[in-house]
């Protein structure tokens, strides 16, 4: 079982300068491969991460997980809640892992009546020390995420991936109740 802290409302200040990094990187771009599909968020010069009310909203995030992975521990493949808006940050800190990512199976019970699309398998995408994960739009609504951290040898490409401890940094903004 993972340890598991939340906060909900003002940040702490460490998470609040984590924000603001995140919204410099995601403005520098510098990151970003040229295969990425991404879109125009700012005044369309470069490519960006978050689209512009994603990014310029205040705050970006006020809402903070923060979970321990011990080796053999993971998360079961989920959409994040409904309650939380669009534009979801994640660090995972300390030891590699592979996340992967599934198409939702009934894209009609997020989305209304839409075009539907043959499903893709999982895409892996590996973690390592200091990733950041954005997901909004699709990212966010239509794939499922999920790390299985099952005891035993995980690989990517072929080389196995030491399993430690893992600590996993989720940041979120929930829905405004009118």
């Amino acid at each position: 079982m993972n340890l598991q802290a939340m906060r909900f409302g003002d940040l702490p200040e460490w998470a609040t300068e984590l924000s603001n990094s995140i919204r410099k990187a995601v403005i520098l771009g510098d990151h970003v491969s040229e295969s990425t599909d991404l879109a125009m968020s700012n005044g369309g010069t470069k490519p960006c991460l978050l689209p512009s009310n994603i990014l310029w909203r205040e705050p970006l995030f006020d809402q903070l997980i923060v979970n321990v992975y011990r080796p053999g521990e993971g998360i079961c493949a989920h959409v994040d809640l409904m309650r939380f808006e669009d534009g979801i940050a994640v660090v995972s800190l300390e030891s590699s892992c592979v996340m992967h990512f599934t198409q939702v199976e009934r894209i009609s019970d997020i989305v209304e009546a839409g075009e539907r699309h043959p499903l893709i398998g999982k895409i892996p995408v590996l973690l390592t020390p200091g990733s950041l994960v954005l997901m909004s739009g699709e990212a966010r609504y239509l794939w499922k995420h999920e790390i299985n951290r099952k005891p035993g040898i995980q690989m990517w490409e072929g080389q196995e991936l030491v399993q430690d401890r893992r600590i996993s940094i989720t940041l979120r903004k929930l829905c405004q109740v009118d």
